[in-house]
């Protein structure tokens, strides 16, 4: 690839997040490596934060036992007209009324659920919990790193750009924290550097010390990420417009997945994404089809839609993955909420999805069927779905390096992935 391709092509990216600036030189490795071959598979990771109510969010209205367990909160059987009753996906399941923006990728088979998934350990710790997916190590809370981050590890690629890893959040989650490089920050107009417990105010001088090292490793890449820090300031990501029709909702979760969507758009060799939003911990007046959780689901699936909707086709090589420590119990308790429970649902969205399916063996809810007696069983290990994304979608070729102790082949596999 000769140099006047590269300026060419360095300058569609730029021109994506509205500037015309000299390219720097991690953008022209990824336009290289691009240009060699091969469209880059994007992952964008989603936290549910606090445990999110999978059976108020995927409603098992085919089975009886959800209506007496939950007299107050219960979401309605689905029928004509009425507003507040969950939207019929397959005759058993559907979703919370407040999520209609989803029903059109479902009835387009780009979104597919895995339901009773989730971590078989059995705690009910948001802290540990939490821990135990990101490093995908249930159990073990010595894993010094996180499956994404070790995903990283394992697939060296020798075109990798500064924003190959970027969390949109203020600090470095759990997920992507280990040896690979990975970025986080809270807005691209505002960027800051966070590794870790690494403070953004330390950045002068960590410059200062990359500029001694002319020759090595450290600090050419030193150099490459300030000068990512540089780029990203003068491109004036605020002059960015959605595409499509898709409206972000004006929130913090809307508009990191607005900035990821600018990130894919820019071709700065993005893999991993990851953002979270929290709030999901409803013990106390949880809400039926309206209230706290049913605001919260609004806000998740608005800002998810307005995403696909602002890739259009470059959701080919996109897959969204969406999680949550743990579900909520079946029953309702005193207060019209729902204690920490076990297994929950997850969501997984992309043009190469076979959607349009309630994916994962359905337990049931009788009293002899629930998980120690008050929760929904788990029968999909969290690390398959992983797994399966790993593989089909990032098309990792071996995923043991991902989940220590624990062998997640492609038998344990959903088929939800093309």
């Amino acid at each position: 690839m000769n140099r006047r391709f590269f300026l060419k092509s360095g300058s569609i990216a730029l021109a994506s997040l509205g500037a015309s600036l000299s390219a720097p030189a991690f953008l022209e490795r990824v336009v290289m490596g691009a240009d060699r071959g091969g469209k880059r598979k994007t992952l964008i990771a989603i936290f549910q934060r606090g445990a999110v109510d999978g059976l108020n969010m995927v409603v098992p209205f085919g089975e009886s036992g959800y209506y007496s367990a939950r007299p107050s909160i219960a979401i309605p059987k689905p029928e004509s007209g009425n507003a507040d009753a969950a939207i019929d996906l397959d005759g058993f399941f559907g979703l919370h009324p407040a999520m209609s923006s989803f029903k059109p990728l479902w009835d387009s088979r780009r979104l597919a659920i895995i339901h009773a998934s989730g971590s078989p350990d059995n705690t009910r710790s948001h802290f540990d919990a939490q821990d135990y997916m990101e490093s995908a190590t249930p159990g073990v809370k010595a894993t010094p790193d996180g499956w994404l981050n070790r995903y990283l590890q394992s697939r060296h690629d020798p075109n990798q750009s500064s924003f190959r890893a970027v969390s949109l959040t203020k600090n470095m989650p759990r997920v992507l924290q280990g040896h690979a490089p990975a970025i986080a920050m809270s807005n691209l107009s505002e960027f800051a550097i966070r590794a870790g417990k690494a403070s953004a105010n330390l950045q002068s001088g960590f410059e200062a010390i990359y500029a001694t090292k002319t020759n090595d490793v450290l600090g050419n890449t030193g150099r490459e990420t300030f000068e990512a820090v540089e780029y990203l300031q003068k491109v004036n990501p605020a002059q960015y417009k959605p595409e499509n029709g898709a409206q972000y909702p004006r929130t913090p979760f809307g508009n990191s997945l607005l900035q990821i969507a600018q990130l894919i758009k820019a071709g700065v060799g993005l893999e991993v994404a990851f953002t979270d939003l929290d709030g999901w911990d409803t013990h106390v007046n949880q809400g039926n089809a309206r209230g706290q959780l049913a605001n919260l689901l609004r806000q998740f699936s608005s800002a998810i839609t307005a995403l696909y909707q602002d890739l259009g086709q470059r959701m080919d090589d996109v897959v969204v993955l969406t999680m949550s420590e743990f579900g909520r119990t079946v029953r309702e308790n005193g207060n019209r909420g729902t204690d920490h429970g076990h297994a929950n649902a997850m969501f997984v969205m992309g043009n190469n999805v076979l959607g349009g399916k309630v994916y994962g063996r359905w337990p049931g809810l009788k009293n002899d069927q629930l998980y120690e007696g008050r929760d929904l069983a788990l029968t999909t290990d969290f690390r398959d779905v992983f797994a399966e994304v790993a593989t089909r979608h990032l098309e990792l070729t071996n995923t043991n390096a991902l989940f220590p102790g624990y062998s997640a082949t492609s038998a344990k596999f959903k088929g939800f992935l093309t």
